[in-house]
């Protein structure tokens, strides 16, 4: 990683007082979710509840699909490897806001602001994977349930899921090389509660041409439409051996079983589209508002969507509901 970049120091602000050369960037200073001073502990109180809820939420939900025979099939493998990964990434992305509303230091270096980049872009990349990895597997259970657990063994299993992590880190590296390119930034502060690459590429004043054609290519072809389209055929397939099925009860327990994960697909797709496919216009306007939908639309991605996952599977599922009851009782008597 090229750790020579600079910042252009042209203003007066706090943080530039003093400067009108370009000097070398060792830090950052990431602004947070609001600037307003009398909402800080609110704030701080708001995302340290949501970080709690999920980590415990999704670590119920890994316990049990470790702790119980029953849930020893490939949907709950891949479930207990989303809830990891939601875990592991709402960790990398909320931990440093958290210390900063505690310490009152919002700078964070140069090196680990890449790091967070590099492993939250991953992580993304991973959960979509591993979605569309659960779409396959909801595809051979409703559309050829006889030859399921011959298709969907533990060793198809196992080689989906190394394929995804290892694909989901690999795939971020040609955006890192493409970053670390940049020689300087326009400011050294981020507009944003983590490191990111859409607010990286913002404060840029070196040519982005080349990142934004990574972003377009590889988004196309392998992260976010390849995933998006093998699902939603997936569920084309689904759909139409649903409908096929001629009894009413047939048809309602076959939707059950895939009505979790359409829920999730649904959620997650939706927040990524309104986070990072909205006009730049928009950026302009949100700049007198105590917050800025950007802001709003990434916390609902990085927090409230692996808050939801678990709730959204153990509401809607029997399986799980059931074995969370018999593990409380278990306890209760031991």
């Amino acid at each position: 990683m090229n750790l020579s970049c600079y910042v252009f120091q042209s203003s007066n602000s706090f943080e530039n007082v003093g400067f009108q050369n370009q000097t070398p960037i060792i830090h950052f200073i990431i602004k947070g979710i609001s600037d307003v001073p009398q909402l800080q502990t609110l704030v701080f109180l708001l995302v340290l509840i949501i970080y709690l809820m999920t980590v415990c939420g999704n670590m119920t939900l890994l316990l049990l699909v470790c702790l119980e025979p029953r849930l020893h099939t490939p949907m709950y493998f891949f479930l207990g490897n989303l809830s990891f990964l939601d875990v592991f990434c709402l960790t990398i992305t909320l931990h440093k806001i958290l210390l900063s509303y505690m310490s009152g230091d919002k700078t964070v270096s140069f090196t680990n602001c890449m790091s967070q980049m590099y492993i939250f872009s991953s992580l993304t990349c991973n959960e979509l994977l591993i979605l569309t990895a659960m779409s396959y597997d909801r595809y051979v259970a409703i559309c050829n349930p006889l030859h399921y657990h011959m298709i969907m063994n533990s060793r198809v299993c196992v080689l989906l899921c190394v394929f995804c992590w290892v694909l989901g880190f690999m795939e971020v590296i040609p955006h890192m090389l493409a970053i670390s390119r940049f020689s300087c930034y326009k400011s050294n502060v981020i507009n944003h509660y983590f490191c990111d690459i859409l607010p990286i590429m913002k404060l840029s004043c070196s040519d982005t041409t080349l990142l934004r054609l990574i972003i377009f290519i590889e988004g196309l072809f392998l992260v976010s439409f390849t995933p998006f389209l093998l699902t939603f055929i997936s569920y084309v397939f689904i759909i139409y051996t649903i409908l096929r099925i001629r009894s009413s009860s047939g048809r309602r327990k076959a939707f059950y079983t895939c009505s979790s994960h359409l829920t999730v697909v649904n959620i997650l797709y939706i927040s990524l589209v309104c986070q990072y496919l909205r006009p730049s216009s928009t950026d302009t306007l949100d700049s007198n508002k105590l917050f800025s939908s950007n802001k709003l639309f990434s916390l609902f991605n990085t927090a409230a969507v692996p808050m939801l996952n678990p709730l959204i599977y153990s509401l809607k599922n029997r399986d799980v509901k059931s074995s969370l009851r018999r593990r409380l009782k278990l306890a209760k008597y031991q």
